[in-house]
């Protein structure tokens, strides 16, 4: 089924909604959860309120795509279970990792004000991002979007583990210098 046609479903409060988007992005949504989580039994839980989640959302969004729209959703969710797992001290995951790795890039926020501020911070990151090579901006959209970990990611594009990891380290310092160029750091 095509994605506009799974979206009508939404729209219209079909229940076939939900089995169809699971069976075309269950396994990429369950994929997103997991890099963030290591938990199989969490990210489907995650993935299953991605279901609902979109089931609330649709009537009154239309996203203009799918799969991003589904993956966000899934992802915020994971890491949220994430934030409530490391309250608990039962933490774990490539999230970790992954956020302490862009820790020195991106400061953060709960006010207002710095909601404000991350969502131009945001639009500062796509642009640094469109303004990357494809392949380096691909290997750093796995890591640090996706949670992919670093030797998943070098399979994926056949290269070391060294070279990934030295490509990331590359990237993460592009833009800090980036960001620090435009005062944000």
């Amino acid at each position: 089924m095509e994605d506009a046609q799974i979206i009508d479903l939404y729209w219209q409060r079909s229940e076939d909604a939900i089995p169809e988007t699971e069976s075309k992005y269950g396994r990429y949504c369950r994929s997103i959860a997991d890099n963030v989580l290591s938990n199989a039994w969490d990210a489907e839980e995650c993935v299953n309120d991605t279901w609902l989640a979109a089931w609330n959302s649709m009537p009154t969004n239309r996203p203009a795509a799918l799969p991003p729209y589904l993956g966000k959703i899934s992802r915020n969710l994971a890491l949220d279970r994430l934030a409530a797992r490391r309250a608990a001290k039962r933490g774990g995951g490539q999230s970790d990792a992954v956020l302490d790795e862009l820790a020195e890039c991106i400061p953060g926020g709960e006010s207002p004000e710095q909601k404000t501020e991350a969502k131009e911070l945001s639009a500062r990151i796509d642009a640094f991002l469109r303004a990357l090579p494809e392949t380096e901006r691909l290997v750093f959209v796995s890591r640090y979007w996706y949670a992919s970990p670093v030797d998943e990611i070098a399979a994926r594009f056949g290269f070391t583990r060294a070279k990934t990891a030295s490509m990331l380290q590359r990237t993460r310092r592009k833009l800090r210098i980036q960001l620090t160029k435009e005062e944000w750091l």
